[in-house]
């Protein structure tokens, strides 16, 4: 099985999790006031790579921002594309090698993809280029209970590769997940 075929048979019930639809108001509020403080003032242009079901990519348009996401699965872009309903603009594509322009956007926003892909460090390389003067790196990664993921220093020391500051900060408010959570999930934020 294919990694587009392993997604695309996911998309029917991946939003059932509460991190992943967001459908519980509380985990929705969560995230927003989580993700909305990290990101510059709406309209600011946002990549979404490896956005799924889209659920990401809406909550920031719902907030003023230009939001594209981009996603191997076209199953998992149907049910994005229903959810945002025009608000959006999604392309089927391999968040490792994004087809955008250099410096084309004022945020890369990536979750839960880094760790899973072959090459991490050649991906950051290519999101990094994406990213205007100035522009934001915001990454939402973890090192699972199933000992799958990157540790936050792993992370950040891939981030310190290529950009010269990264801060992170532990994501372990149940309020984002739904449910206790008893792995390692933060965020890392780059400026620069």
């Amino acid at each position: 099985m294919t990694v587009q075929e392993f997604w695309d048979r996911q998309a029917a019930t991946f939003d059932e999790a509460a991190d992943h639809g967001l459908r519980d108001p509380s985990v929705r509020a969560a995230w927003a006031e989580l993700l909305l403080p990290l990101l510059p003032p709406a309209p600011a242009s946002v990549v979404d790579l490896g956005c799924g079901t889209g659920t990401l990519s809406v909550l920031l348009a719902d907030a003023g921002h230009q939001v594209r996401g981009l996603d191997l699965s076209p199953g998992m872009l149907a049910v994005a594309a229903a959810k945002a309903k025009g608000r959006v603009e999604f392309t089927r594509g391999d968040a490792a090698e994004p087809p955008y322009d250099p410096a084309s956007c004022d945020v890369v926003l990536v979750r839960h993809v880094l760790w899973a892909l072959p090459d991490p460090g050649a991906a950051l390389d290519r999101w990094v280029r994406l990213l205007r003067p100035g522009g934001r790196l915001v990454l939402v990664e973890g090192r699972w209970f199933t000992g799958a993921g990157l540790t936050a220093s792993e992370c950040r020391a891939l981030v310190l590769g290529r950009r010269q500051e990264a801060t992170v900060r532990g994501l372990d408010d149940l309020a984002l997940w739904g449910h206790p959570i008893e792995d390692e999930r933060y965020v890392l934020v780059s400026d620069a």
